[in-house]
């Protein structure tokens, strides 16, 4: 019988095909959700709202060492391989030294939750 984890590593970005035109339907196990799924009903990178003008690319990010390494460490079969070959990752934990300005740019999420609460 498999163990929990060896079946957890085989579903995390798990990606399926649904009946044509409806796109690939993407199945998400990692730290943060389980069982979570998502359908990519466009190709990768194209076909924005006119609206959306982000600064950097999800290639950009993990380069820059976005969150002290920490983002996307646990969920890289989800995502293009080529998004993580110059990233500054640290699996372990964050690490401020891989930010690009070298700080900790982090906010514990009650941070977060109260200037929601002020702006409503």
């Amino acid at each position: 019988m498999k163990s929990a984890r060896k079946r957890r590593k085989k579903s995390v970005g798990r990606a399926q095909r649904l009946k044509p035109g409806r796109g690939k339907l993407v199945i998400v196990n990692d730290k943060m959700q389980r069982g979570y799924r998502y359908v990519l009903a466009e190709p990768v990178g194209r076909n924005f709202d006119p609206e959306f003008e982000p600064e950097l690319t999800p290639k950009e990010m993990p380069a820059l060492g976005v969150f002290g390494g920490k983002y996307m460490t646990d969920c890289r079969k989800e995502f293009p391989l080529s998004w993580f070959t110059r990233a500054k990752l640290s699996p372990a934990g964050r690490n401020d030294t891989l930010n690009y300005f070298g700080v900790d740019a982090s906010q514990l999420l009650s941070v977060w939750r109260r200037n929601v609460l002020r702006r409503q």
